[in-house]
This record gives C-alpha cells, sequence and structure tokens, in this order.
C-alpha cells in the first residue's frame, strides 16, 4: 500500500435494493416523513448520492443516507428499487454511530446568496426574475452589505415564491419610496413587514402616505420601536402602521392593524436563519449609531 493510499478511504460501490438495506440503529435519528414527501415531491436523480452503508455479519447498515432511501423508495414506488451504496467492511457499531454523529461537525453549509448565485449560473427562471426586477430598480443582491447592495436573498425568493413577482415589486417600490435606498432598509425584518402591509392590505395602503410617513422615521427609529413592540418582522409591520397612522383617528387613509392578526400566521413571511439580517443585534444597532455621528 503506497503512503497516499491512506487518506483514501477502504470502500466499494454497490447496487442494493432498498429492501436488503437496514437503517433502524439507535444512532439514527427519526425519519421526517415531511421531509420524505417535499423531497419526493422535487425528486432530481441528479441530487441522490450513494447511501453509506456498514456490512456488518452479512447485514448493510445504513449510517448515513436513510431519508434518501426512502424518498427513491417512495418515488419508484418500490423497495426492489436498488440505489447505489459506498460499503464499508470495517466499522464495528460505535464506529458508525460516531461518523453519524460528527459527519457534519466540518461541513461548510451553503448561504443562501451562494445557493441564490448558483441558480443563476443554473439559468433557474425564478433567480433571473429576481435578479433583473432588483436591477430594474439600479440595486443589486450581494453577500456583504453595501449601498445599493441587499443581502438578505432568502426573502427575496421567498416574497416572490409566495406572492409573486409584483408583490416583490412593490415591496422594493415602497421601501426604496420611503428611505431612498438606505442600505440599512433592505434588512429581512423589514422586507418581509413591508411584504405583510402589501398582501393584506393591498389597494388600501397608500404608496404615497405610506413614503411620506414611514419614511420620515429613519430606519434606527422604526428598529428601536419594533424591538420594543414584538421580535421579528411583524413588530416591524406595527411600528409602520402606527407611523403610517398617524395621530389623527379621522384619516381617509388609515389602517386597521387588527388586520395583521386576522390572516392565518402561513400568509407570513418570516426569517431566514444564517442571513446578514442587521436589525435584531447590537452589531445593527452600533452600525446605526456609527453612521448617525
Amino acid at each position: 500500500m503506497s503512503y497516499l493510499d491512506q487518506f483514501v478511504p477502504n470502500v466499494y460501490f454497490e447496487k442494493i435494493p432498498i429492501k436488503n438495506l437496514v437503517s433502524n440503529q439507535d444512532y439514527q435519528r427519526n425519519l421526517s416523513q415531511a421531509h420524505i414527501e417535499k423531497a419526493a415531491e422535487n425528486f432530481d436523480l441528479y441530487q441522490i448520492n450513494p447511501v453509506k452503508v456498514s456490512r456488518r455479519d452479512g447485514i448493510n447498515y445504513v449510517f448515513n443516507g436513510q431519508h434518501t432511501i426512502e424518498i427513491v423508495a417512495k418515488v419508484s414506488g418500490s423497495r426492489e428499487t436498488p440505489v447505489w451504496c459506498m460499503i464499508y467492511d470495517d466499522l464495528s457499531y460505535s464506529h458508525e454511530a460516531d461518523i453519524f454523529a460528527n459527519q457534519m461537525k466540518f461541513v461548510k453549509p451553503l448561504q443562501p446568496y451562494e445557493v441564490f448565485m448558483a441558480n443563476l449560473e443554473a439559468q433557474n427562471q425564478d433567480q433571473l426574475m429576481i435578479r433583473d426586477l432588483v436591477e430594474s430598480y439600479g440595486l443589486e443582491i450581494g453577500a456583504k452589505r453595501a449601498p445599493g447592495v441587499i443581502c438578505a436573498v432568502s426573502s427575496l425568493e421567498t416574497i416572490y415564491q409566495k406572492y409573486g413577482i409584483h408583490v416583490l415589486s412593490r415591496v422594493l417600490r415602497l421601501i426604496i419610496g420611503a428611505w431612498e435606498g438606505d442600505m440599512n432598509s433592505f434588512s429581512a425584518n423589514i422586507l418581509n413587514a413591508v411584504a405583510k402591509l402589501v398582501v393584506i392590505y393591498k389597494g388600501q395602503l397608500n404608496e404615497e402616505v405610506f413614503k411620506e410617513k414611514c419614511g420620515a422615521m429613519s430606519i434606527k427609529a422604526l428598529t428601536r420601536i419594533a424591538k420594543e413592540r414584538r421580535p421579528g418582522s411583524m413588530g416591524f409591520a406595527e411600528a409602520m402602521i402606527i407611523e403610517y397612522n398617524g395621530k389623527k383617528k379621522s384619516a381617509a387613509y388609515r389602517l386597521n392593524i387588527r388586520m395583521l392578526y386576522e390572516r392565518d400566521v402561513s400568509l407570513w413571511v418570516e426569517n431566514d436563519a444564517g442571513e446578514e439580517e442587521f436589525d435584531d443585534s447590537e452589531e445593527f444597532d452600533s452600525l446605526l449609531e456609527t453612521e448617525e455621528e
């Protein structure tokens, strides 16, 4: 064996019918039926990875890929369907458990921006539409916060996918009109809050009033009020409505704040962990304070 062989796993590949694979070891996580259903609905043969199998005492124990085999079984309609397996012959039960527990420890997850850019390279229509819309407003999508850059990629995608290009366009138009491109105004919470108002109030939401009333309040002040009311985008939505309505109870353009709570919560777009939010942290506050000095 050469020196370099020690860096190559001692494995071989076989096609094994799903019915001949076992994945009921105690260290395995519970199967997520929701994940299986969703993956089956969006099945792509080129996204299927080899299943990692430990062959002990003639039994094929799956220690990475239990959801994969269930997805393939569901899509194919048969547990006779074979899947490619990467087979280890030299693992003990405890070694399998250790590999399972630590296999993701040093894997760098893809960030929303990286996934978005890969979709652009693949010429996927949704991402192309979002990019073109953002650029039509003189903005761009990026990974780092800067003037004219939107980092909240997942929020853009979710608003587009849930409500369509026209709602997303109106959201961007309102934010740009109110805060004139302030880079702090394109956070996920603000995008999501404005999306709530656009979807819930529709034509009742007067764009000129929104730009005048909400735009008169700085992003820093809006953030302070929002955090005092509720966490996340709902706090921002409430703060915007309060500012939009003003103090005159008889104003014709007033919005009923209770409508925010009358719709099913599934309507609402929520934050995505891991994005550059810049509105729910001390870092965001310090950035705003620095800019105002």
